[in-house]
């Protein structure tokens, strides 16, 4: 077994681990972060950017909300379900994150919200082809490795942790594997978890959520985000916290339906469930609210429908658009319906009549056509007196062909797992910290209740960044205490 020595171990190097990695060493601290993979950056490389409040860029807009109006609208929002330390620390964290990124290199455009009624919080980062959109984040990622090396950081690829080593009740190192699978100990003063969740193991989610990856949940997974780092930490003591997935809703196999669909499923078309019914507005631009709805219907299945009229109005105007859906244009639609149809993408549906649409999709026919009939007389007189969709969104489904595509939750990953206090340090069964252990990112975000906070977009990945860079600052002071 070779032997390594290092003052901070940074079990992974996503978003939170990079943080971590280059907030140790720009403290002067020997780091070396152990990554499973074959790249840095993990499922962050998918995202767009993190949360800021009250950053540079949001002072300079007089953008709200201010760090007191944030921390009360994410509380209530969650209704107290979450620890409120170190959520505040998060917050009041976060503006400054933004600046650090800055300072290291990191550019962003304008700050966004997601939808009406959300706040411009997200930071969508300017990547290198210039264009924001999904993956942006990327390029920051790739900077923060950069900045990580030019420190003396030392980045392990494609050698994961496997064991927390723990002597007289600290946390003094880790052992890990290397690409031959010969073993490295490495002992250190602090360890800092950073795993990025269980969003790739199906087996945690059937077993701590409920939920068939694949069946009835369709988020992103990232390979090799399989619970390691909660796996270590519970073995070494730590208390769990709640499972969930941090919802959204869409489409099985969106790669096999293509991208450009994105836009077209976001509209708020008629929306039913296996008996034909409605059950929400769907005209609510909050994704997480949807991805709860569809998640109480039977089968946690819902079908988006619209008629050939509403398709055609498609081609010139959208109602949702937002800078995930970059490229809102979809004239083109026939084309892309004939092709979908042509590959027999089987969660897409295009009938003559509603009945024949009830048979493909397996929604009750009773129940669908007393639906439509019912929501169709709402869009003559303009008004939902069941839902209170918006009037603007309200249209009558009545020309053939038909349409229909299956959504599902979905989102993008796992929250929560390991108890962390507001300085990061772990948390173990009896409420102690366990001296020398601190987690950061998905594996310790336990601080949405039961749903996601997107009034505040960038929330996810603005947690991992400020997390990871609280864990490398208590961590230093943990160190210099021990003398």
């Amino acid at each position: 077994m070779s032997q390594l020595e290092a003052d901070v171990v940074v079990v992974a190097a996503g978003a939170s681990g990079l943080a971590a990695t280059v907030a140790a060493a720009q403290l002067g601290l020997k780091v070396i972060a152990f990554e499973k993979s074959s790249t840095t950056g993990g499922a962050a490389n998918m995202g767009m950017g993190p949360l800021g409040i009250e950053s540079p860029m949001t002072r300079a807009k007089q953008f709200q909300p201010t760090q007191d109006e944030a921390f009360k609208i994410f509380m209530d929002y969650v209704h107290w379900q979450a620890d409120a330390k170190l959520v505040r620390a998060h917050l009041n964290k976060s503006g400054q994150t933004i600046e650090w990124l800055q300072s290291l290199g990191v550019t962003f455009s304008e700050p966004a919200s997601y939808f009406p009624g959300s706040f411009p919080t997200w930071h969508i980062v300017m990547p290198e082809s210039g264009h924001p959109g999904p993956t942006a984040a990327a390029t920051m990622l790739k900077i923060m490795t950069e900045k990580a090396k030019e420190l003396g950081a030392k980045i392990m690829l494609q050698t994961p942790v496997t064991k927390l080593l723990k002597e007289n009740g600290k946390i003094v190192g880790v052992i890990a594997e290397d690409k031959a699978g010969e073993e490295i100990q490495c002992k250190a003063k602090a360890v800092v978890i950073a795993t990025g969740g269980f969003g790739a193991n199906p087996k945690m989610i059937k077993k701590y959520t409920g939920y068939e990856w694949g069946k009835d949940l369709h988020t992103f997974a990232i390979p090799g985000l399989e619970g390691d780092g909660m796996r270590m930490a519970w073995e070494a003591g730590a208390m769990s916290t709640p499972l969930r997935m941090e919802l959204s809703f869409g489409v099985a196999d969106p790669m096999g339906l293509g991208l450009e669909w994105l836009p077209v499923f976001h509209q708020p078309h008629l929306m039913v469930n296996k008996l034909g019914e409605r059950f929400m507005n769907e005209g609510e631009g909050n994704d997480s609210f949807k991805g709860n709805a569809i998640s109480l219907q039977p089968e946690r299945t819902a079908y988006l429908m619209f008629d050939e009229t509403i398709k055609d109005s498609m081609k010139t105007y959208l109602d949702f658009i937002n800078l995930v859906i970059q490229t809102p244009n979809v004239a083109n639609i026939d084309e892309m319906i004939q092709k979908v149809l042509d590959n027999k993408y089987p969660y897409f549906f295009k009938a003559d009549t509603i009945e024949e649409l009830a048979a493909q999709t397996g929604v009750k026919p009773e129940g669908l056509k007393a639906t439509i009939a019912e929501y169709n007389g709402y869009c003559d007189h303009g008004y939902d007196k069941i839902f209170v969709k918006p009037n603007r969104f309200l249209r009558p489904l009545t020309k053939g062909p038909f349409y229909a595509i299956a959504l599902y939750p979905a989102g993008y990953g796992s929250l929560g797992g390991i108890k962390i206090n507001y300085k990061t340090e772990v948390i173990d069964k009896s409420w102690n910290v366990i001296p020398g252990l601190y987690a950061s990112g998905t594996d310790a975000c336990d601080i949405y209740g039961d749903t996601y906070v997107f009034q505040l977009p960038g929330n996810t990945m603005g947690f991992a960044m400020t997390s990871g860079r609280m864990a490398a600052e208590h961590a230093a002071e943990y160190i210099k205490s021990q003398g």
